[in-house]
């Protein structure tokens, strides 16, 4: 038995280390790693200058696009914000409406002389001619056809009807003096207002020297001023713009909402669940489906605009 043999049948020792010698032929030659080579300038792979010059390219070009994305939704964002300072600095001033206190008689032989109380009588009444006998009050000395004409004319048209609506309402004001807060004439309102320079030539404004005069007398006995505009709210359309409103846009596009959601709701949905459950699938199904798909991307003011040219033929 060879020593090598014999000592590796010795019985374990705890604790203790074994150091075994053996043959130098079991043993594997060193194999020695070279040292990887440089790069080639012309290598084009990960970690190559070729490959590092364009990722900072291309990080260079993404850093542009998003720069450029942001200066666009800044710019939008400017736009925006102009076109809504615009909006607001120009129409802001509709909210207020020029009004004239006019202290006026309501004479029972004037609007209703059988005293019937009747409403239609009360509304032909010539209301008209009360207002311009409040005018007269206050200004006596305009006696001229025309002036009297030009002094009425710095009430707006629409007054009579609200005083004859304001009377058909209160029927106990027949027989009394009332003042009442009617509205001016759109010139005058824009004078009010600042948007017309009462002191530029009487030939370049809409307001003559005499109108001016009239409406300085008003204002030294706090008669006229700018009040909150609640006909903006409450009245349609008119050919008066001093009393125009948005009544009847806001009721005709809630009523062509209602029509359009009753109408194209179901009609929407259950295409929808037939085309996607039940149609089969073949040429004019996909047909009809690209086409949804195309006119979904395109704005419903494009609809309106073909519906108004084929319909209108305007």
């Amino acid at each position: 038995m060879l020593e090598r043999d014999r000592l590796a049948d010795r019985p374990a020792v705890p604790g203790a280390l074994r150091i075994m010698a053996t043959s130098t032929d079991n043993i594997l030659p060193l194999t020695v790693v070279p040292k990887p080579a440089p790069p080639s300038p012309h290598a084009r792979g990960p970690g190559s200058s070729v490959f590092n010059r364009r990722l900072a390219r291309r990080r260079g070009r993404e850093h542009r696009l998003i720069k450029a994305g942001q200066l666009a939704i800044l710019v939008a964002i400017a736009m925006l914000a102009t076109l809504l300072v615009s909006i607001v600095s120009k129409g802001y001033s509709a909210f207020g409406q020029t009004e004239i206190a006019l202290e006026v008689s309501l004479d029972e032989q004037q609007i209703d002389p059988a005293g019937t109380r009747d409403p239609a009588v009360l509304r032909r009444a010539n209301y008209q001619a009360i207002i311009r006998d409040g005018l007269l009050a206050i200004f006596p000395e305009t006696t001229g056809r025309h002036d009297r004409r030009a002094l009425t004319k710095i009430v707006s048209n629409a007054a009579q009807f609200e005083l004859a609506h304001l009377v058909v309402d209160h029927p106990e004001w027949i027989g009394t003096t009332r003042v009442i807060h009617l509205p001016a004439s759109d010139d005058i309102d824009q004078l009010i207002k600042g948007k017309i320079d009462r002191h530029l030539p009487e030939t370049a404004r809409r307001v003559s020297d005499q109108d001016i005069a009239w409406i300085e007398t008003l204002e030294a006995r706090d008669q006229i001023g700018l009040h909150f505009n609640t006909r903006l709210f409450t009245n349609a359309d008119s050919r008066d713009p001093e009393v125009a409103g948005i009544l009847g846009a806001v009721m005709g596009s809630l009523f062509a909402l209602l029509v359009c959601f009753t109408i194209a709701f179901p009609l929407g949905v259950g295409a929808a669940v037939y085309l996607e459950e039940f149609a089969p699938k073949n040429r004019w199904t996909d047909l009809i489906e690209v086409n949804i798909n195309n006119l979904a991307a395109v704005p419903s003011i494009i609809f309106g605009l073909i519906g108004m040219a084929v319909f209108l033929n305007t």
